[in-house]
């Protein structure tokens, strides 16, 4: 077993201390939590009656907010898949071979990464119109999203691809593989296994951002509450406004644990893998083995 390079092992005395602060951070915490609670309580904000109606169906919130939900999914899922294709075909045309290629992507990259995301949905949603294109809110938030965090994902891709060793592309060069057959088969499946916890956390990042939609007039889960807290407050004033905003971030909570624990799930299974290939006998493409690719035969 070698020894930790970067720190030393903690003595009984460090491990102590740490044991210490970390009590009385627990502490601390559960200070906090008590005193916002004491507070809400003096307030009537814990009474029953006010958390009923996010579960009665006659009151159309369980409805209202399930809707919202989907529709928060349905635009986080779409500008997820298109920003993650657009970000991997950015960040290789950034790595090409060509200059104009190379220029163009830079020049998108760097373009989208500067503007705030909010202005690029104003931007569609507002500035088209009068160039005679007219989108849908659910269009203006699904393009601004998708540019926007395309040109992040992009970064991140090419972040991934250039940490790989370059003796792997070196290697694979040598065997007569062609450029695209090197970032496919052993560039991309190796880079996608660093970057996948900054990949996912983008991917985080971007549901979250959905909730602009509530400034276009989306109906995702932040422009629902907010609609909801209004049709209340003519008949209750703001009796059920913390409920219903409370609401929409657990929603928004939970859809974000559960995209954690998935990329926690994906590393754990490729580091597997990775070990289990690393332990066993390594396997060259098919057409690497019959001395395909243009590379020579191998010695009979």
């Amino acid at each position: 077993m070698t020894a930790p390079v970067l720190f030393d092992v903690p003595g009984p005395k460090a491990r102590a201390r740490a044991r210490i602060g970390t009590a009385i951070g627990a502490l601390v915490v559960a200070g906090i939590i008590a005193f916002v609670l004491v507070r809400l309580a003096r307030n009537g904000q814990l009474d029953p009656q006010r958390w009923a109606v996010l579960f009665d169906p006659n009151s159309g919130v369980p409805q209202a907010l399930g809707e919202a939900l989907l529709a928060t999914l349905r635009v986080a899922f779409v500008g997820m898949v298109l920003a993650t294709v657009a970000g991997l075909l950015l960040a290789v045309g950034r790595l090409s071979d060509r200059a104009w290629i190379r220029a163009a992507s830079s020049t998108y990259i760097e373009f989208f990464r500067a503007i705030p995301l909010l202005v690029v949905i104003f931007a569609l949603y507002f500035v088209l119109p009068g160039f005679g294109v007219e989108l849908s809110a659910f269009t203006a938030l699904t393009g601004g999203l998708v540019l926007y965090n395309s040109a992040v994902l992009a970064e991140i891709f090419r972040a991934g691809i250039l940490s790989v060793d370059r003796g792997q592309s070196e290697a694979a060069f040598g065997l007569g593989m062609r450029k695209s057959q090197v970032m496919t088969l052993v560039l991309l499946p190796q880079a996608v296994r660093r970057m996948l916890p900054v990949l996912i956390a983008q991917l985080v990042v971007l549901l979250k951002d959905s909730s602009l939609g509530f400034i276009i007039g989306y109906f995702e889960l932040l422009r629902q509450a907010r609609s909801l807290v209004e049709f209340f407050s003519r008949d209750f004033g703001s009796t059920y406004t913390f409920q219903l905003y409370v609401a929409a971030a657990l929603f928004y909570i939970v859809v974000n644990v559960l995209l954690s624990q998935l990329a926690k799930y994906a590393e754990g299974r490729t580091r597997r893998s990775t070990k289990a290939a690393g332990t066993g006998d390594a396997e060259l493409p098919v057409d690497v083995q019959m001395g395909g690719g243009g590379g020579a035969a191998p010695p009979v």
